[in-house]
């Protein structure tokens, strides 16, 4: 995939390209002229759209081409040719300049360079050149584009892995969640450990009223700080707001290649023709798309159901290489190398963008200067009424989505990202290090780190819709490794928190405890509150009541009624606004989701001490299998 550039498909040919593929009769007339109206539309190459249409595939194109153009066609005797690569030459060039241009640089001689190209008459690709070597004659041959994607792996691929696991880690390594703990961390954490330990055996009611105060005060905190972000989302109506008429009013010659990430990992046949459904459905110019389906090495039976599904030849797949650790970043960093559109999104297997998403991303980018590195759009499911955890799980996505990321994007708040539907700049995506590989909660990290950096994230109103989980087991799997990804974003941030303060502010820095560190801690000490209170309902042992401070049973009291009802309230006013109005009277049953909510936060706070890195994965496509536990 390349971005169009002002030339026309024909050369020294006396014939143009379409009437040489009809008169070999590899299109019929009519596919021609169907081609040539998209190309009117779009600006695109006339080769391209073909084979984004599925009517050619690209070797039959590009052999044409070189029949046409008198330039040699070399991607029959690509083995041979890889003896012939002169390594110094390589060197002065990077895989990523290599995948973005679609060449590969062959040999060298007496002020002669001899390439492999899929786009002999690109301007960029000569300016590219003579920047390099000056004065140089450039010697091109063809290749297809997944010919160069070949070459670039094959030479390549150890330099690509390395840089996708540990080059955020090199590079910015107080950034890296790599390690978990830093030094002084280890040590406040044994500190403050040791006080409280030695306090409770020295005086265990005063022990106790103090963990009980700072429960609640950090609680209540919480409470507040999220009660006006989402008075905030309310009166903003999900952030960026584009049009229809914006839409229908976009040139399609305007739109520039756009790059979709796809992290597969033992996904059922089903998702994967799901996925290529919603791919083909997208409203964008398919030759404009740049698809890549990253495939884990040990995963034959994804890649297999790749092949089966049969996506269009604008998708490539991309197999990553074995190593530790296991992760979608690490996978989505070693795709990102690959990537050639200006902009760039990830989605999940399961996903169902709306059509007009990527237009909508455009648009939005356009109406904001460059300092806005990412859009999020928001996520739903599209089987919230499978059974009752689809349906709390929905309510809860309404009210994340809908009123609390548009709240921080109305106060200008860093903004954590939701894990799929994030569209990026690449250039600066590329420039933040991508994703960190050690974070199991990676966009959420790269989010807050785009926001410290001093650029801005926004959201807008577009909505992918996901699979709900269906099975308790597998929800707490998901949620805790969210959570636990969450308190590593929040150790990596704090260990620098002068920097977030001057990056942000007062308010990132509160975002920073409150939103991010206060989601896990807080879900975590929603337990032990609601077990002391029930303790307390059962029981009536009232021996502790007395020894609390008036104000720390008004603010407990504040937090067990106003904070759950505050909760329902807003979960009933999210899914109403999108028109789900059989789910508001499932947000009365709130309390037992954050029960399991709960349990998911302890065994993220066990795991970061136990196995910090290790990603449980989620199964896909249990609403296809209903929902047994």
């Amino acid at each position: 995939m390349k971005t169009p550039h002002k030339h026309s498909d024909k050369a020294a040919s006396l014939k143009p390209l379409g009437e040489l593929l009809v008169e070999k009769e590899l299109i019929s007339q009519e596919q021609l002229q169907e081609a040539l109206s998209l190309q009117q539309e779009s600006g695109s190459l006339l080769g391209e759209i073909i084979v984004a249409q599925g009517w050619i595939k690209p070797v039959f194109l590009y052999q044409t081409i070189a029949e046409q153009t008198e330039l040699d066609y070399a991607g029959h005797e690509l083995e041979q040719l890889i003896y012939q690569v002169d390594r110094s030459l390589l060197d002065r060039f990077n895989p990523e300049q290599m995948s973005r241009f679609v060449f590969f640089p062959l040999k060298s001689g007496a002020g002669n360079i001899e390439i492999l190209t899929a786009f002999p008459n690109d301007p960029a690709l000569d300016a590219l050149f003579n920047e390099h070597f000056p004065g140089y004659s450039i010697e091109k041959k063809l290749v297809t584009p997944y010919e160069v994607d070949w070459l670039v792996y094959f030479f390549f691929q150890d330099a690509i892995l390395s840089e996708a696991t540990t080059g955020l880690l090199y590079r910015n390594p107080a950034e890296s969640a790599a390690r978990v703990f830093t030094g002084q961390q280890i040590i406040g954490f044994f500190v403050c450990a040791a006080l409280v330990l030695s306090w409770a055996f020295v005086s265990p009611r005063f022990a106790f009223l103090f963990l009980f105060t700072v429960f609640n005060c950090f609680y209540f905190l919480n409470i507040l700080f999220k009660f006006v972000l989402s008075l905030a989302g309310a009166g903003y109506k999900a952030g960026e707001h584009i049009s229809e008429d914006e839409i229908e009013g976009l040139r399609q010659d305007q739109l520039p290649v756009y790059t979709i990430l796809l992290p597969l990992y033992r996904e059922p046949s089903s998702v994967v023709q799901q996925l290529t459904h919603s791919i083909q459905k997208m409203d964008y110019p398919l030759e404009k798309l740049d698809v890549i389906y990253l495939i884990e090495k040990d995963d034959r039976e994804t890649l297999e159901a790749c092949h089966a599904a049969r996506p269009p030849y604008t998708v490539r797949f991309l197999v990553v290489p074995p190593g530790l650790p296991k992760t979608k970043p690490r996978a989505c960093n070693f795709g990102l190398t690959f990537a050639r559109g200006e902009f760039l999104t990830i989605f999940d297997a399961e996903d169902m963008p709306e059509p007009t998403q990527l237009k909508k991303a455009v648009l939005a980018f356009r109406r904001h200067s460059p300092n806005y590195a990412c859009f999020q759009a928001a996520l739903n499911y599209y089987n919230h009424s499978q059974n009752f955890l689809t349906r709390l799980f929905t309510l809860e996505y309404s009210y994340w989505f809908d009123f609390m990321l548009p709240g921080l994007f109305a106060l200008n708040l860093p903004i954590p990202l939701g894990g799929t539907s994030n569209h990026f700049r690449t250039t600066v995506l590329r420039e933040l290090g991508g994703w960190d590989p050690f974070n199991v909660t990676e966009d959420a990290d790269l989010g807050m780190r785009a926001s410290y950096r001093g650029y801005k994230i926004g959201v807008f109103n577009s909505t992918t819709y996901e699979e709900a989980n269906s099975r308790i087991t597998n929800w707490i799997r998901q949620r805790s490794r969210w959570l636990k990804g969450y308190l590593q974003t929040f150790l990596v941030h704090n260990r620098r928190p002068l920097h977030v303060l001057g990056a942000s502010g007062w308010k990132g820095w509160f975002t920073l405890q409150f939103f991010i560190g206060g989601t896990t801690i807080g879900q975590a000490a929603s337990l032990v509150l609601w077990g002391l209170f029930t303790f307390w309902l059962v029981t009536r042992a009232g021996f502790f009541v007395p020894h609390i401070p008036a104000p720390v049973l008004y603010i407990g009291s504040f937090n067990l009624f106003f904070g759950n009802f505050l909760g329902i309230y807003l979960s009933m006013l999210a899914v109403f606004r999108r028109g789900s109005y059989s789910l508001t009277a499932y947000a009365l049953l709130n309390p037992l989701y954050w029960l399991l909510a709960s349990v998911a936060a302890w065994k993220a706070v066990y795991q970061l001490f136990s196995r910090p890195f290790y990603w449980e994965k989620t199964d896909h496509g249990l609403n296809q299998q209903g929902s047994r536990q």
